[in-house]
C-alpha cells in the first residue's frame, strides 16, 4: 500500500516533469518566434553578454552536442524505451521512496519528452513547421525539400569562449545533463554514504543487543547464586 511519503514523491515527480517540459517547449517556441528560422536569419545572434552568452536559433537532427546526425528515428525509439524504463523503475522500485532520485528522474523524463517532441515534428501543431528553402545536412548527407516537414530539435542557447563555440542547446538538454550528473553523484557519493551509515547503525544496534544480553545473563547468574542454598 502506498504511504503518504511515497504519494508526495509521486506528486513531486509529476510537478517537476510537467514544469520542466512546459518550460522547454515554451522557451523553444518563444525563441524561434523571436529569432526566426536559422535558414532565414543568417545565423544572427542576440547577445546577452557580448561575445560570450546569447541566443541563436539552430536545428539539430542528431542527439546531444550534435552527435548522430540523421538518426532521429533511432533516438525516437531509444527515447520511448527510456521513458517506459524510467517510469516503471520509479513506479515499482526504490526511486519512489527517495526524494533526490525522484527529482532526478523527473528531470530526465522532462528532457527526453521535450526533445522527442521536436524529433517527431510535433512543433507543426503550433504553426508552419517546414523547411523554408531546399537545403542539405552535409554531416548526415540528408537533403530537405522546400516545404518538407522538419524533424529536428530546436536549440537556441549559445555560449562562446573566445574562438570556441559550444554547441547550441535548449532547456531539455540542460535537464538531461543536470539529471545525469546528479544521478552519478547519487550513485557514487550519496549511496555509499547511506550504506556506510546504515552499516554503522546496524553494528551499533548489534553491539547494544549483545551488551544487553550479557547484562541480562550476568543478572540472572547473580540472582541464581544469591538464592541457591549455601
Amino acid at each position: 500500500m502506498t504511504n503518504t511519503k511515497e504519494k508526495r514523491h509521486y506528486l513531486l515527480f509529476a510537478v517537476i516533469a510537467v514544469l520542466g517540459l512546459a518550460t522547454d517547449l515554451a522557451t523553444k517556441s518563444y525563441a524561434f518566434a523571436k529569432l526566426g528560422h536559422p535558414l532565414e536569419n543568417n545565423g544572427q545572434v542576440s547577445w546577452v553578454i557580448e561575445g560570450f552568452f546569447g541566443f541563436q536559433s539552430s536545428l539539430n537532427e542528431g542527439a546531444l552536442f550534435g552527435l548522430g546526425q540523421g538518426y532521429s528515428w533511432l533516438f525516437i525509439v531509444l527515447a520511448f524505451g527510456a521513458i517506459i524504463g524510467i517510469s516503471s523503475w520509479f513506479a515499482v522500485g526504490t526511486p519512489g521512496k527517495d526524494k533526490f532520485l525522484t527529482v532526478i528522474l523527473a528531470m530526465l523524463i522532462a528532457g527526453i519528452i521535450g526533445n522527442v517532441y521536436d524529433r517527431m515534428g510535433l512543433p507543426a501543431w503550433e504553426g508552419d513547421w517546414t523547411w523554408p528553402v531546399a537545403t542539405i545536412n552535409e554531416r548526415a548527407g540528408i537533403e530537405h525539400d522546400q516545404g518538407e516537414r522538419i524533424y529536428a530539435v530546436r536549440d537556441f542557447i549559445l555560449f562562446r569562449f573566445g574562438s570556441f563555440t559550444w554547441p547550441n542547446f535548449n532547456i531539455a538538454d540542460s535537464l538531461l545533463v543536470c539529471g545525469v550528473s546528479m544521478m552519478l553523484f547519487h550513485a557514487f557519493v550519496l549511496e555509499p554514504r547511506q550504506r556506510k551509515r546504515e552499516s554503522g547503525e546496524s553494528s551499533g544496534k548489534a553491539a547494544k543487543t549483545n551488551q544487553a544480553e550479557k547484562t541480562n545473563t550476568a543478572a540472572k547468574t547473580s540472582v541464581q547464586k544469591s538464592t541457591s542454598p549455601g
